[in-house]
Parts: structure tokens; sequence; C-alpha cells
């Protein structure tokens, strides 16, 4: 009762805060379900950056990891941009810096840049094209056909693209996410023995996405059940699904969002262990900190800011 009771009060003096703030949270989709439960707006990388745009909020704290704040930056510099926790990274984004791009882009001086949301503001600013799970196939589509694209940094990803457009001429950097990496296909076939009447919803940066895509083209995972999707879109399969059962294949912090839209439906993980220890950085205490103090702010020189913005702008347009 004691917890209860505490967690009552810490969100009572969140609210009260953004409101002396003029505040708007917004939160992934892979935050700690206290944190869901209290965000403006909730959803993937995408939906979270038109949300940053089209606030008229003075103050944004993002609920996510480092990248997402930087791209509310880039959306919004005359807007404070908070980050409850400057320790939330991403490995993924790690995987590639500005200057591998730059020496990358030297071996394909003609080719053009598409990277994923999950990168640094410096790699952004050397991008052509920014984008998410969600519309990289629709962006890589809007190229023409005979140009050379560089696609980066998640593998899974890149596969699952080059699959989906029959692109030969994209050249894949070879980065990965370590939570989604690990959800291996023996997990999924293991859980699906479990469940063989359950759908089946994996994220593209998985690490079973590339084999999935095989055995569902050979019939041997059912066409209908299994569907490789954004979180977003995942989310949005799951309502409107007459299935009763779903074998997640992402983060897990996904499933809470899932139960709650979805009480009379079950939800498996395909590995459970499949936690993003950055995504769980941010707490309800972190989150009052941060209002109270205006801090810690997320900013980005104006000269980088400019410059990913192009690619950032494309990414909002199309999908």
């Amino acid at each position: 009762m004691v917890l209860a009771e505490e967690k009552k009060s810490l969100i009572a003096e969140i609210e009260k805060w953004k409101k002396k703030r003029n505040a708007i949270l917004l939160a992934h989709n892979y935050q700690l379900p206290e944190i869901q439960d209290i965000a403006d707006v909730l959803g993937d990388s995408l939906a979270l950056a038109r949300a940053a745009e089209e606030t008229t909020a003075d103050v944004i704290v993002f609920c996510g990891v480092h990248f997402m704040a930087e791209t509310a930056a880039i959306l919004n510099p005359e807007k404070t941009v908070l980050l409850p926790d400057l320790e939330a990274g991403c490995s993924l984004a790690d995987s590639i810096t500005a200057e591998q791009l730059r020496e990358w882009k030297k071996e394909y001086p003609d080719a053009v840049v598409v990277s994923y949301v999950n990168t640094t503001a410096e790699v952004k600013a050397e991008t052509d094209y920014c984008c998410t799970s969600s519309n990289a196939v629709e962006i890589v589509k809007s190229i023409p056909e005979e140009q050379e694209i560089l696609f980066l940094p998640d593998m899974f990803l890149g596969e699952f693209v080059k699959n989906e457009t029959g692109r030969e001429n994209m050249h894949i950097w070879m980065g990965e996410c370590h939570v989604h990496a690990g959800i291996k296909a023996g997990q999924v076939d293991e859980v699906l023995a479990e469940h063989p009447e359950a759908e089946l919803l994996i994220h593209p940066e998985c690490g079973c996405s590339t084999s999935s895509m095989y055995l569902k083209s050979e019939g041997i995972l059912p066409e209908e059940k299994t569907h490789i999707l954004s979180t977003g879109n995942m989310l949005k399969q799951s309502k409107i699904s007459t299935a009763e059962e779903f074998i997640v294949a992402t983060e897990v912090g996904i499933i809470h969002q899932m139960e709650k839209q979805n009480p009379e439906k079950h939800f498996v993980a395909a590995n459970p262990e499949a936690v993003c220890p950055f995504m769980k950085m941010i707490t309800l205490e972190k989150v009052l900190a941060a209002l109270k103090n205006n801090q810690p702010e997320i900013t980005v020189p104006e000269d980088i800011r400019e410059k990913a913005k192009l690619s950032i702008d494309r990414m909002v347009a199309i999908g």
C-alpha cells in the first residue's frame, strides 16, 4: 500500500510540474510499464518523431534513449528537450560513428545513404535519408532503382529491406542491436511448438527475422500468421487480429501495452530475456527530477542539426 501511495504521489507531482513547464511526455513502447502509463504520447520512433515535431509544448521530456531525444532536439531547436537519464544509450547507435560512415562513403562516392533512426546526430548529418523500421521499405523504394544505396547500421533490418525491395545494389553495414540480435530462430521455433495456433509478430531488427522471411516464403511458417513489423504496427496487428494468442519477437517491454489494449488475448515473448537495460533506466523519480531541474537537456550543435534535419524531414514525410 505504501508503494502504491508513493507512486500515486510521484505521478501527481509529475503532472503538476508538466503543467508548470508546459511539458509533454513522450515514451517509447519499450519503456517501463509505469512510464508507458503516464505518457502523453506512446509509440515507436517514427510516431514519437512526428509527435515531437507537432507539439506546441515548451518542454519535451523524452522517455527513450539518447538518439531519440537527439532527434527531438534536431526537430525542435526552439524547445527544451530533456532526457531523464543521460546514460540511456543504444548499442545499435554505437555500432557506427560519423568517421566510419565518411570512410564507407569514400568507397561508394555515388551512393545514397539511408540510415536507421537508431544513429547519432553526427551520423544523421552524413545521411541522405533517415528511416525507421515502419517506413524503411517505402524510403528505399522511393530511391531510383539504379541508384546504389548504403544502408546502416542494422544488418537484420537491412536484409529485410533488401528482401522486400529486391534491391541488389544495396550495401549493408554489419551492425546490430544486442537485444534484438539475441532473439534467435531456434527460440521462436521452440515457443511456436508450444503455441502452434499463435500469430507470430517479429521485429525486423531481430536475429530471427532473416530466417523467418525464408521460412515464410517456403511455406514452413504460415504466411497469414507471420508478420514482420515495426513496434507500432505490432500493436496495431495485435488489436485488429482475430487471433487469441501471439508470440512476440522484440524487446519485451511492448507486451505491457499489448496486454493493456487486449486483455482477452495472450502474449508470449519469443525470448523472455530480450530486455534492453537502456530502455529501463528512466523511472518516475527521474522524470520528476528532470521536470523540476529542467535538466538534463539534450542539445545538438547547429551545424550538425541543420544537416541532420534534412534526412529526418525525409523520414517523417514518407510512410
